[in-house]
């Protein structure tokens, strides 16, 4: 899946790099709402601020592993994307994919998150979210999972990373 022509970004934080490769021909929307951020630096000084484990939720039926960060003030979002579903892009919630968050279909605007082992549930026809739509993969880690797991097991109440973990940027590395 990988290809030296998909444009990758590097997400600076506090307990280390993480290089991302974005897949534009497999989902357009997604990633072209992901780069517009990043373009316009509006993840600069965001956090990773969710982290999910099997332990820390209690009342979900099907439980998920992520990391969930990039929340950009409300007053800087852009609009609402369509949710490009797992069915059109054929990009599925393996270990390491990154993938936008939302709360039902077509509401996802800055909000991101990163699967740690695979995730089928927030594929398409998934039951991690009850409307079975399943949520927008757009890209890959290529480097820095130690990273993305190291955020994971940060201290937390309940969800909530206590302190959140410092996004300090994410830069386009290569176009």
């Amino acid at each position: 899946m990988a290809s030296s022509k998909n444009p990758e970004v590097l997400i600076k934080t506090s307990l280390g790099d993480i290089k991302v490769q974005i897949y534009p021909e497999k989902a357009p929307v997604t990633s072209g709402n992901f780069l517009r951020y990043v373009d316009d630096g509006l993840y600069d000084g965001t956090s990773f601020f969710r982290t999910v484990t099997m332990m820390n939720q209690p009342n979900d039926e099907v439980k998920i592993e992520v990391i969930q960060g990039g929340q950009v003030p409300k007053e800087k979002e852009y609009e609402p994307i369509i949710l490009e579903r797992t069915t059109l892009t054929g990009l599925k919630h393996l270990d390491g994919v990154i993938s936008m968050g939302r709360f039902k279909p077509d509401s996802a605007k800055s909000s991101f998150f990163f699967c740690i082992g695979d995730q089928p549930e927030l594929d398409f026809g998934g039951k991690r979210n009850p409307d079975g739509q399943g949520f927008a993969a757009f890209g890959q880690v290529v480097e820095g999972m130690d990273v993305v797991r190291a955020i994971q097991v940060q201290p937390h109440e309940e969800q909530r990373l206590t302190p959140p973990i410092v996004i300090h940027s994410i830069t386009m590395i290569n176009e």
